[in-house]
């Protein structure tokens, strides 16, 4: 009976895994078609080129989006050591919030870096 429970489980996480490097793949391919399309010129793109917007907008989608998903496998990760050692956690408190500042400052990065490209 476990081993069967086991093997749901590892299908399901195997479903969920290719489901995100599919998303992932899609979006970079999307991402940059989008990029080669705002930028076809060479130029740098004028105040109020839509399709630099455009860009700006996925761009920063996608950063939140893989900010999102770095977050929550960083405190999942926590959690699931927390309660399997609950005297670890003054020790996981630090590096959690730690990573969490890190993986935010990536997302704000790509923001300002989206709106200095578009420059607005």
């Amino acid at each position: 009976m476990t081993t069967k429970v086991l093997s749901v489980k590892k299908t399901e996480r195997r479903k969920d895994t290719f489901m995100i490097r599919k998303m992932l793949v899609m979006s970079a391919v999307f991402g940059a078609a989008l990029t080669s399309v705002a930028f076809a010129d060479g130029a740098a793109p004028a105040k109020g080129d839509s399709l630099s917007a455009l860009g700006a907008a996925l761009g920063i989608g996608l950063a939140v989006f893989g900010g999102a998903l770095g977050q929550s496998k960083v405190v999942t990760a926590a959690l699931d050591g927390i309660a399997r050692n609950p005297a670890a956690q003054p020790k996981m408190g630090t590096p959690m919030i730690l990573g969490l500042a890190l993986i935010e400052s990536l997302v704000l990065l790509a923001f300002v870096i989206s709106f200095v490209k578009i420059q607005l």
